[in-house]
């Protein structure tokens, strides 16, 4: 069995999404100032990190989109750990419809959208022209049953489209959405489980997760 990271590193300043502000890692407690704490020889750090919820490898709980969709602390753990996994390889097409998943058994499953796109991440085009779900692609995976459903870009919508409907349909189906993916070229297209477990927040509907696959 392998192990494979599906997670963006998060640095100080990392601009994960153009306009939002990029994280803030300071030190609570330094070593240096813990050395008059404790015994000799013996220090910690303790850091604080300031910053956006929408960070990172994130994933999203209906409450994101809809007020009365279950936060992070409702959302189970069935719901976003040891799920069979599935990817969908859209190669170069932008918009990703329902075409990309007819022939491919969805139910129950991770559904992981690979573009490619993750390559730009934390370069200016990765805010431009990015790949994304298209309204009857959500309809057809919350139709079908998906567990989750991921993507390697910048939005599972088309930024475009203020009326956001691959978040409103999947979120409204009470599918999380997990954005930010990747490394999904180093997964085949079955034959795995996926990972993305959120904090246990309450009244927060987005937080940064460690997602990974563990190829069978």
């Amino acid at each position: 069995m392998q192990l494979v990271d599906l997670s963006h590193t998060l640095a100080h300043g990392t601009i994960t999404y153009p306009g939002l502000p990029a994280p803030v890692i300071t030190e609570h407690l330094s070593r240096e100032a813990s050395a008059s704490i404790y015994a000799p020889g013996t220090t910690f750090q303790i850091a604080k990190i300031e910053m956006i919820a929408n960070t990172g490898t994130y994933l999203d709980a209906p409450s994101h989109r809809h007020a009365s969709g279950a936060d992070l602390s409702a959302l189970s753990l069935e719901q976003c750990a040891n799920l069979d996994g599935v990817v969908i390889d859209a190669g170069d097409a932008r918009s990703v419809d329902a075409d990309f998943f007819r022939d491919v058994e969805v139910r129950g499953k991770a559904v992981l959208i690979r573009t490619g796109w993750s390559r730009h991440f934390g370069t200016p085009a990765y805010g431009n022209g990015h790949p994304f779900l298209t309204r009857d692609g959500a309809q057809h995976l919350a139709f079908a049953g998906a567990a989750l459903v991921g993507i390697d870009s910048l939005n599972i919508d088309d930024t475009e489209d203020k009326a956001r409907p691959a978040h409103t349909l999947l979120l409204g189906a009470n599918i999380p959405v997990v954005e930010h993916l990747t490394n999904l070229e180093e997964l085949p297209l079955k034959g795995f489980r996926f990972f993305a477990v959120p904090p246990k927040f309450r009244n927060v509907g987005t937080f940064p997760v460690r997602a990974f696959a563990l190829v069978c």
